[in-house]
């Protein structure tokens, strides 16, 4: 059985022919037969079904030593009123969200601390949340690029690809699909912001009624 952080998703959705993507790319898991004749490059292995699927992992070398950021970081996170630590397989996160305000330079300053002993590292911010990550050249627009083509989908004229985010992080996934001219990224936020997004909702309930409205289109245009 492989430990993929994608399963939390996939237990929940349950259809092994999709591909699922944790830890901003950097664990994909996709059926082992491919999609429209087309192979995906990875490591075989199985799901929660005991289905043979493929794990794609760029960051696969660089476990051990999240697991070693994680176990520091976990004993500093424990001392702080309202921070959560979330151990993503390839990343770590550090949420503030509950944190009192007066405490986050101080919680964000022994993240730093720890993280430049780790030169392979990188810490980036998102939604009151800093994430502890690998120097790669591997983001959400690379993750982006590599499911349209194991998917067998990249440059078909037949498909629109629509992807909906909330993090400063999906921002590499927008430029992806502004890059390529086609597509649609959408971000979820209440404030106005820069963004290199071309539309916007304003929260989950709305992402909601976007993706219903969307199936009733598909549904009525075959």
């Amino acid at each position: 059985m492989c430990k993929f952080l994608g399963f939390q998703v996939f237990d929940f959705v349950g259809l092994s022919e999709l591909y699922y993507a944790g830890s901003h790319g950097m664990d994909i898991m996709g059926p082992a037969q491919g999609s429209n004749g087309i192979k995906a490059s990875g490591v075989k292995s199985y799901d929660g079904k005991g289905n043979e699927v493929v794990l794609f992992q760029p960051a696969k070398d660089f476990e051990s030593t999240i697991n070693k950021v994680f176990n520091m970081l976990e004993d500093i996170v424990r001392k702080v009123n309202g921070a959560r630590i979330e151990h993503n397989k390839f990343s770590v996160s550090v949420h503030f969200r509950c944190v009192e305000e007066e405490d986050w330079d101080v919680l964000a300053d022994e993240v730093r601390a720890v993280v430049q002993f780790f030169p392979t590292l990188c810490l980036t911010e998102g939604r009151k949340v800093l994430e502890v990550r690998p120097s790669i050249s591997w983001d959400k627009g690379k993750a982006l690029e590599y499911l349209l083509n194991a998917l067998g989908l990249e440059g078909r004229p037949d498909v629109f690809p629509v992807y909906i985010g909330d993090d400063r992080t999906d921002e590499d996934a927008f430029k992806v699909l502004n890059k390529q001219n086609h597509g649609l990224g959408i971000l979820v936020s209440t404030a106005v912001k820069e963004t290199n997004a071309q539309s916007s909702l304003r929260d989950p309930s709305e992402v909601l009624e976007f993706l219903q409205r969307l199936v009733c289109w598909q549904q009525n245009h075959t």
